[in-house]
């Protein structure tokens, strides 16, 4: 998809009156420097900037693993969150969840990094995305809860 045509559809939902009134989370995005740049130009800054650093082969041990319940729409891991036994044969392989496709999207997420944390290096907070997930979560909602009380 074009950087434009994302651009717009990002401008127009951040525009909304609930985006407005109660803030937003992107997830992902910016990717690139010109994405930054375009948000800035339309007067679009987050308050605060996640980077969870995790190494690319956790990732794609991450992602390959990953299988999707189609009946409950939950994810599930092969190796830190297992299906129950009695569904393990209904779950579906995401044809981008492949250690191939995961290098891919790692390159072009390592070509872009710098750019988008230089855009934004006053407002991001790097975490460790290596612990447990519920040390990760309890980080993260630790530096969520300082954020807000820092805005409101």
């Amino acid at each position: 998809v074009p950087d434009e045509v994302i651009i717009t559809l990002v401008r127009e939902r951040l525009d909304e009156p609930d985006c407005q009134a109660s803030g937003w989370l992107l997830d992902g995005f910016p990717r690139t420097a010109v994405q930054a740049q375009a948000l800035r130009a339309a007067q679009i800054e987050p308050d605060l900037v996640l980077y969870l650093n995790v190494p690319d082969s956790m990732l794609i041990e991450r992602v390959v693993g990953r299988r999707l319940d189609m009946d409950t729409g939950r994810i599930y891991h092969l190796k830190f969150d297992p299906p129950p036994a009695d569904i393990a044969d209904r779950l579906t392989h995401r044809s981008d969840d492949t250690a191939e496709k995961a290098t891919v999207r790692l390159q072009q997420f390592h070509e872009h990094l710098g750019a988008i944390l230089d855009a934004y290096k006053s407002v991001t907070v790097e975490v460790d995305g290596t612990r447990p997930k519920g040390e990760v979560f309890e980080t993260i909602s630790s530096i969520l809860g300082k954020a807000s009380a820092a805005v409101a």
